[in-house]
């Protein structure tokens, strides 16, 4: 006999049956329904920021756990991996010579753990990467992302070199997880730390992203004109939702495979 399906699984069925547009949809209403919810129980909506640190913190530890102890780099993009500390690295500098904060310790923690994976991944455990997995060119996103912040950047009064570099850095924060995303189209399986690493890339992304929903809500719009003027506050909302967007479809899949107990998540082909 089989063993009878839980509401949530007849749900998550139920609904990776339906068409793309459905999906969206429940997709957008579920995001709506988890912001009404973040603003209701979360007042210092700093609080959503420092949250997303520490889950992407979380992530990278998992990270640390799969090479320390399985001595294995397969399935984990190194191109991911060199653009999140070049992003985190232009975003400290940018941090310590326009706003130096809690922020800045952060991503100095954030940055120095992943020099750390990049190394295992370049000199300690070389032989298990997947090179020929991790083949999405780099310049495809840090040349278009250098072009879009000499074009739409910052209006405050800070150094041009600096408002430059501080727009390339939310840009290609956006973005860089594409590698990843790549790795796992081509093998179509990811192991269990991977996709926990992945998942909780997505959940930092959607928490950062509230941040900002909520900030500029909160402030009737200010926020945006404090950014400058232009395109660009426009940009940097655009960017935190792009970056979510990009990862909810992996997301959606990583959930319902943990929802069908299953360690080992296959992705459907197309799915990112």
């Amino acid at each position: 006999m089989k063993a009878e399906k839980s509401p949530i699984q007849c749900v998550m069925s139920w609904i990776r049956r339906q068409p793309p547009k459905v999906k969206a949809f429940f997709a957008v209403v579920t995001a709506m329904t988890v912001l009404v919810f973040l603003k209701v129980i979360v007042h210092e909506h700093d609080n959503l920021f420092i949250a997303s640190e520490a889950v992407h913190a979380l992530g990278i530890s998992l990270l640390i756990y799969k090479l320390t102890k399985e001595k294995t780099c397969a399935g984990i993009s190194l191109k991911t991996q060199e653009l999140t500390a070049l992003f985190l690295a232009v975003r400290l500098y940018c941090s310590f010579v326009m706003e130096f904060d809690l922020h800045t310790l952060l991503d100095s923690a954030t940055l120095v753990t992943t020099l750390w994976v990049i190394y295992m991944i370049r000199l300690k455990l070389r032989p298990t990467y997947m090179e020929d997995k991790d083949n999405f060119p780099i310049y495809y996103v840090v040349v278009p992302c250098a072009v879009v912040s000499l074009l739409i950047h910052p209006s405050t009064r800070h150094h041009i070199i600096n408002r430059l570099f501080w727009a390339f850095c939310v840009y290609l924060e956006a973005v860089s997880v594409l590698p990843q995303l790549r790795v796992m189209q081509n093998t179509q399986i990811v192991e269990p730390f991977t996709a926990h690493y992945v998942f909780a890339l997505g959940i930092a992304r959607f928490l950062s992203c509230a941040h900002w929903i909520l900030q500029v809500l909160d402030s009737g719009g200010r926020l945006l004109t404090a950014l400058g003027y232009g395109l660009w506050p426009i940009m940097v909302l655009l960017s935190e939702i792009v970056q979510t967007f990009i990862l909810a479809d992996f997301c959606y899949y990583y959930v319902q495979s943990l929802m069908g107990g299953q360690l080992v998540l296959r992705l459907p082909s197309g799915v990112v």
